[in-house]
């Protein structure tokens, strides 16, 4: 079975115009293509500063039900919800952590950035075993971007970090199973999870994007077998030829994890 899933992702992969760097993990093998190439992180770059959050939160560094006021000018554009609401809107760390990762929220992202701290979420990468993970910018920021300052990641570090999650070895149980619930109410499934029946299949995802990118790393539980799946691509022309290799990618997925 796993010679085949191989088979299946290497000819999607093959047939992608853009560069595909990706980790498949299940109970019977590991499948590895360009797994270690670096990528610009996109909104993945989220997962690990939604660990550094629990981490420090455990530390007693941080306390969750802390409120932050949004000002508008700490507001920016891109995903998210908060650039649309009151211009006094205070709201718990826990809660911006959620939009963080739920609606990709980039003015949630940078509040716990500024708060959290870039040097320690960087500090938790490196704590992480992250070999090519770096958070060099907020989000939104396209003049650290044009200055050469950007975030980056693998395939193979975003595998770790959904492991991490999911086997509870980074954090504790209760953290872990806080930060997994908060990836399973993932509201953009439209890649990797697009044709995943939602109702069999327990999924605990997020996705990243920016022009000629389209990521997506998941978790995938199924009649008591877990799927871990990294897939980033980028140097697309087309959009929307990045989501259908995504899209069939989990669908191969699908059929293998009902086989």
């Amino acid at each position: 079975m796993m010679d085949n899933l191989k088979r299946q992702v290497s000819e999607l992969v093959a047939h992608c115009e853009g560069r595909v760097g990706l980790v498949i993990e299940t109970c019977e093998g590991r499948i590895e293509i360009n797994h270690n190439d670096k990528f610009s992180a996109a909104s993945l770059i989220k997962i690990p500063i939604l660990i550094e959050g629990f981490r420090q939160c455990e530390k007693g560094l941080l306390d969750l039900h802390e409120y932050l006021l949004a000002l508008p000018s700490n507001r920016v554009g891109g995903a998210g919800v908060i650039q649309a609401l009151s211009a006094d809107l205070t709201l718990k760390i826990i809660d911006l952590m959620a939009l963080m990762i739920i609606v990709s929220d980039n003015s949630a992202t940078n509040l716990v950035i500024d708060r959290v701290g870039m040097t320690e979420i960087n500090e938790c990468i490196k704590a992480l075993n992250l070999q090519n993970t770096e958070l060099n910018r907020k989000m939104m920021d396209f003049e650290a971007k044009k200055n050469g300052l950007d975030n980056f990641t693998t395939a193979n570090d975003m595998l770790t970090c959904l492991k991490v999650i999911d086997q509870h070895r980074f954090l504790s149980k209760e953290s872990s199973d806080k930060a997994f619930s908060i990836l399973e109410k993932q509201q953009f499934k439209n890649k990797l999870a697009e044709t995943i029946d939602s109702e069999a299949v327990q999924v605990a995802n997020k996705t990243g994007e920016l022009p000629g990118v389209e990521h997506d790393c998941a978790i995938f539980k199924y009649g008591g077998k877990t799927i871990y799946a990294a897939v980033l691509i980028d140097q697309l022309s087309s959009q929307e030829e990045g989501k259908q290799t995504l899209v069939q990618i989990g669908k191969v997925l699908s059929n293998f994890m009902k086989s």
